[in-house]
């Protein structure tokens, strides 16, 4: 384990300081240390306890001899060198975190094996944006499966299209509040008059079209919201389970409406970028499947009844599934509609026969197995992505450089 980013700069004494002057400025001296050289020493000492923490959850964690299997995420960035950071999703974990001098695969491959036969550990999946080299970890250092991120599938789609609506959107209002202040400049006058009658038709047809591209981005929405509601193992209506072939064929054909709806309303055309989406669809589709074949692995390793197995994937999983992915969506209406998949299947978990008669300690373990493999859906890096933003930007807030864009 290295020494955590968030140290990075005030091992330097960077924001010391500031952070002095502050707990000064709240009349904190008189109780604590509040130097910068006890601040100094304090941020040493709790880097230093950081690190330690680690080694030792470590060592308890490969105790066992077990195979650890890792769900990884892995990005760069950009301090005052380049560093590569590898990410276990489920856990949070921070693998690695290394400077670098590039970020071709042949770096990524030394420095990933080498932490994970340190661990005793192999990579189960990999989240990354479509860089060749990370897909090339992957596939061939990792040899195992590469997951598209769906965040950077879905900014691709927004970026496409999302301005170029808004703009129109706004210029139909401009247009719209502008013919309103001519009829205005109107009233009072002869009613019947060509000039007010052209007013009035100009407000009408302004009207009209702020409707459209109201219409418009309120579609456009649905089907972006459709599009990440349909990437999960369960459909969001009824909780069915899900193929990674039908959950490719309803985004392809989202992804086709979107086109229809900009080529109609004579939008910009972005057809080289959504190639590239529907380039990536499949990969992300991928993991559905992928997902689906480590629940039953786990089910056959078991060797439970037909009853047991329905059980756990009729009336469990999508119950466990859908609250934990209720609470990882910041978006009202998207959570809204998990919220309903995951009340039926709270209903249908707690109406089931198994569930009845199941004792207590029981329901647990296997609620605990169901979380687990939940876990193991991962289908984005943003906790990479993000933990690597935020600390850039604090770097650069503390070096007093402009903020990054």
């Amino acid at each position: 384990m290295v020494a955590p980013l968030s140290t990075f700069g005030l091992k330097r004494g960077v924001g010391v300081d500031t952070i002095s002057e502050l707990f000064s400025r709240l009349h904190l001296a008189t109780q604590v240390g509040s130097s910068p050289g006890a601040l100094r020493s304090l941020m040493q000492a709790l880097e230093q306890t950081i690190v330690e923490t680690g080694q030792a959850w470590e060592k308890e964690g490969t105790a066992g001899g077990d195979l650890l299997e890792i769900i990884g995420a892995v990005d760069e960035t950009f301090l005052e060198q380049m560093l590569l950071v590898f990410l276990d999703l489920p856990s949070g974990y921070v693998l690695l975190e290394e400077a670098a001098d590039d970020r071709r695969y042949a770096t990524w491959n030394a420095l990933v094996n080498k932490r994970l036969e340190a661990l005793g550990a192999r990579g189960r999946s990999l989240v990354s944006d479509r860089a060749q080299a990370l897909i090339q970890l992957a596939e061939q250092g990792l040899e195992c499966l590469s997951i598209p991120d769906v965040f950077h599938l879905m900014h691709d789609i927004v970026t496409s299209y999302a301005l170029a609506i808004g703009r129109q959107m706004k210029r139909a209002l401009q247009d719209l509040e502008t013919a309103e202040a001519r009829l205005q400049r109107h009233q009072g006058g002869d009613a019947q008059g060509a000039a007010p009658r052209e007013a009035t038709r100009q407000v009408e047809a302004a009207h009209t079209e702020v409707k459209r591209w109201e219409g418009l981005q309120r579609e456009y929405r649905q089907r972006l919201e459709t599009i990440s509601l349909t990437l999960h193992p369960f459909r969001s209506d009824d909780s069915a389970p899900q193929t990674s072939q039908e959950v490719d064929n309803r985004v392809q054909a989202q992804v086709q409406a979107i086109e229809a709806l900009a080529q109609t309303h004579q939008l910009p055309d972005r057809q080289k970028m959504m190639k590239k989406v529907t380039k990536h669809v499949p990969a992300l589709a991928a993991l559905v499947d992928f997902w689906w074949a480590g629940v039953h692995q786990d089910l056959e390793h078991a060797a439970i009844s037909p009853l047991w197995r329905t059980w756990a994937q009729e009336a469990l999983r999508p119950m466990v599934y859908w609250k934990h992915q209720v609470t990882r969506t910041r978006c009202a209406r998207r959570q809204t509609i998990m919220q309903r998949a995951l009340e039926g299947g709270q209903a249908i978990f707690a109406q089931h026969t198994m569930t009845q008669c199941l004792p207590r300690h029981v329901l647990e373990d296997w609620h605990a197995w169901a979380t687990r493999q939940v876990q193991a859906f991962q289908r984005a890096s943003s906790a990479v992505e993000g933990r690597n933003g935020a600390l850039a930007q604090l770097h650069h807030n503390q070096r007093g450089l402009p903020k990054q864009r």
